[in-house]
C-alpha cells in the first residue's frame, strides 16, 4: 500500500546496512512510523541534505507492517533554525515523541503543537515556555486529563494564594502543608492550565508537574537527550 505525500519530520535517524538509513518520523495523519530509506547515504542519492532534523518535509511511502519503506522525500522550506540550548531542547522534544507515543497513532494536533514549539524554540532565548506548552500538549494528547483550575475536594474554583496538593488520579486538593514535590499555588496551577507563565515560580511549578505527569509514560529508563547534554542544559532539562 503506497500513501499519498504527507506533511512530516524526521525524528531520529540511524545508519542500516551499507547505504540506508531507518527513520523514525512524525507524520500529521499516521503519527510515528519507522520507515526505511534505501540507499539514503550512498554518494549519489539525491535525498543526503533532505532527510534531516526539524526540516518540514513532505514524504510518500509504501508497505504494510512495523517498517515501510520511503518512495519520496521533498523538503517544503529551509530546515527550521535551531542552535546552542534551543537546539538541545528540540532534541528533546524529539526524543519525548519517539519514547511516549505509539506508532501509527494518529495525533494531527500534536503534530501541529510540535511545529508550533519548533517555531518558537527557533525565535526566543529562553526555551522552557515553549517546553513546557509541548509537554503539556503531549500530556493532553495522551488523555491525561487534569482539572487545574478547580478543587478536587470540594470542586471550588481555585484560588491564586491557596496552596494545592496534587494528587495521582485524584486532582488538586487544598492543604495546608507543603509538599516541595507535589504542592502547588492556585496562581501556578492557573497558568498552567493557560500554558502561559509570568513569573520564573510558575515556569517551575509547570516543570515539576510535567515530570510527574510523563514519570509513568517514560518508565525507569533516562531520556539520552537528558544524559547527552545535561551540562549545558542543567536548569532546562534536568
Amino acid at each position: 500500500m503506497e500513501e499519498g505525500l504527507q506533511r512530516c519530520f524526521v525524528l531520529h535517524r540511524r545508519p542500516y546496512s551499507e547505504s540506508s538509513l531507518i527513520l523514525d518520523v512524525f507524520s500529521e495523519e499516521y503519527g510515528r512510523l519507522s520507515i526505511i530509506s534505501k540507499g539514503a547515504r550512498s554518494k549519489r542519492s539525491n535525498l543526503k541534505g533532505v532527510l534531516q532534523a526539524f526540516t518540514p518535509l513532505l514524504m510518500k511511502w509504501s508497505g504494510k507492517g512495523s517498517m515501510r519503506t520511503l518512495r519520496q522525500a521533498e523538503t517544503i522550506s529551509l530546515g527550521i533554525p535551531l542552535s546552542g540550548i534551543n537546539l538541545y531542547s528540540a532534541m528533546y522534544i524529539n526524543e519525548l515523541i519517539v519514547r511516549v507515543i505509539e506508532q501509527e497513532t494518529p495525533y494531527p494536533a500534536l503534530f501541529l503543537d510540535y511545529l508550533t514549539a519548533l517555531t518558537e524554540l527557533a525565535q526566543s532565548s529562553n526555551p522552557e515556555p515553549a517546553l513546557r506548552r509541548f509537554e503539556l500538549a503531549l500530556l493532553s494528547s495522551l488523555g491525561y486529563g487534569v482539572d487545574f483550575l478547580h478543587c478536587a475536594g470540594s470542586g471550588e474554583m481555585v484560588s491564586p494564594e491557596m496552596t494545592y496538593r496534587y494528587r495521582e488520579q485524584q486532582g488538586f486538593m487544598a492543604s495546608i502543608r507543603h509538599d516541595p514535590l507535589m504542592s502547588f499555588k492556585g496562581n501556578e496551577l492557573i497558568a498552567i492550565s493557560e500554558r502561559r507563565f509570568a513569573t520564573p515560580e510558575q515556569l517551575k511549578a509547570a516543570k515539576r508537574f510535567t515530570r510527574i505527569a510523563l514519570k509513568p509514560y517514560l518508565g525507569g529508563k533516562p531520556l539520552k537527550s537528558r544524559e547527552l547534554f545535561l551540562p549545558r542544559t542543567r536548569s532546562i532539562l534536568k
